[in-house]
């Protein structure tokens, strides 16, 4: 996997709080890149974007969990932190359901709040990464022709060469030339290995 540069959006509406937020940041090494609400953001938005979002739950115009809304449509991966006040508590518990990660009442410490962002920037390398491996497996099952592709459905369905070679109306050696490169253009020598990697992208080549 590559490199990635993180960075932490703030999403918030007080310019006092979006100043101390990008001051504490700095201050612990992290990039950081503020905004004044939420529909700047999303017009900045990028699935490129890694890292997370520090997000107010309450903002004028378009709010916190809106916001996270129209990102769940837009299939965002950043974890988000909401931070509420103390009467906001009910509305961070239906944004944790919506898919945020966490939430942080105000007042809040520092340190705590950084703990919650590192923790964030964690998950948000470790689904990256499993999105870089299911990018791969996809990219080895486009490599494949028609045939091999035929013959590895069959292979994880635990068709036998003989009855694939049947059924298809080929030989059983074809099969066996076939099956061999299905293995090694999926970079496995384990069938139980070939059919794990294809079932978890199984949704993601479905959908195309």
């Amino acid at each position: 996997m590559t490199d990635i540069q993180q960075t932490v959006y703030v999403v918030e509406d007080d310019e006092a709080v979006r100043d101390s937020l990008e001051l504490l940041l700095k201050s612990d090494g992290k990039p950081v890149k503020t905004y004044e609400n939420a529909a700047i953001f999303l017009k900045d938005y990028s699935e490129k974007m890694a890292g997370c979002i520090v997000l107010d739950i309450r903002m004028p115009g378009m709010d916190g969990m809106e916001l996270q809304k129209k990102l769940n449509d837009k299939h965002s991966i950043l974890p988000i932190i909401f931070v509420t006040g103390h009467g906001d508590v009910p509305m961070a518990v239906d944004a944790m359901k919506e898919g945020a990660v966490d939430f942080i009442q105000k007042p809040y410490r520092e340190e705590a709040l950084l703990e919650k962002i590192e923790a964030a920037l964690e998950q948000d390398l470790e689904q990256r990464k499993t999105l870089d491996e299911k990018q791969e497996i996809i990219r080895r099952v486009k490599s494949l022709t028609p045939r091999e592709h035929e013959i590895m459905d069959r292979m994880i369905e635990g068709q036998a060469n003989k009855v694939i070679a049947i059924e298809l109306e080929i030989s059983q050696r074809t099969v066996e030339i076939h099956r061999s490169r299905v293995m090694h253009k999926m970079g496995t020598h384990s069938l139980a290995h070939l059919v794990r990697m294809v079932l978890s992208v199984k949704n993601l080549i479905d959908a195309r």
